[in-house]
Order: structure tokens, then sequence, then C-alpha cells
């Protein structure tokens, strides 16, 4: 499974760079992330600009991955996806998903994310 990870202060970038994620690769993928410490106290943004098809276990990783970032009380978006995927990944899950066409659209979106969370709990 080849990714590069760039990390900020409050985001960790994931750049997949496979063209294809199927059942095979699937489980590599959400225990790759699982591993990662970083994820554990930051952001999540998928970037998945090179992935040109996913099967139906491939967009259960990706939502397993964004569901977990959420689990933790923290955000996730998704960007870079051909309109294909955007409509499986949308059509498989239509709970709340952040699918954004751009990562600068998806930092300012965990970021906004992150900031409401923050006043919520100033709030109380």
């Amino acid at each position: 499974m080849q990714f590069k990870i760039d990390t900020k202060e409050k985001i960790v970038l994931l750049r997949l760079e496979e063209e294809t994620l199927d059942a095979k690769m699937s489980d590599t993928f959400v225990s790759s992330l699982a591993s990662l410490d970083e994820l554990e106290q930051k952001n999540l943004i998928l970037d998945l600009h090179s992935l040109q098809s996913a099967d139906d276990a491939g967009l259960k990783a990706i939502f397993t991955v964004y569901a977990r970032q959420y689990d933790r009380g923290l955000s996730a978006a998704v960007t870079g996806l051909n309109s294909t995927l955007t409509q499986k990944l949308s059509a498989a899950y239509p709970e709340i998903l952040n699918i954004v066409p751009t990562e600068s659209e998806a930092i300012d979106m965990v970021m906004m994310e992150d900031l409401e969370r923050e006043l919520n709990l100033d709030d109380e």
C-alpha cells in the first residue's frame, strides 16, 4: 500500500497513491491507518486523487477510517475523488460525509469543525 503522510498542527493529510482500492487492499488500508499514532489526536484529510476505482470493500474501508476519526471526537474529510467514486461512496454511505473537491476546502472544513468543537466545549 503506497501513501504519503503530511502532518500539520491539527491535521494529518494522507495521500493514497493507489489506483484501485479493492478487497485485497482494504484491510491493509484500514490497519495501516489504525496504526498511525498521529490520527489519535489530529483531524484527517484523505486525498484520494490517485484512486480510480474501488469495490464495496474499498468503499467500506474509506468509510471505516473516516468514521473512526469521528468516534475519537475528531474530524475527517475526503477530497480528490472522481465523480464516479463520489457517487458510489455517497450512495453506499448516505450518512453525513465530508466529501469536497479540493484539499484547501477539506482543510477549511475540518478546521471549522474543530473550531465548533472548541466553542461548544467553552459553552459547557
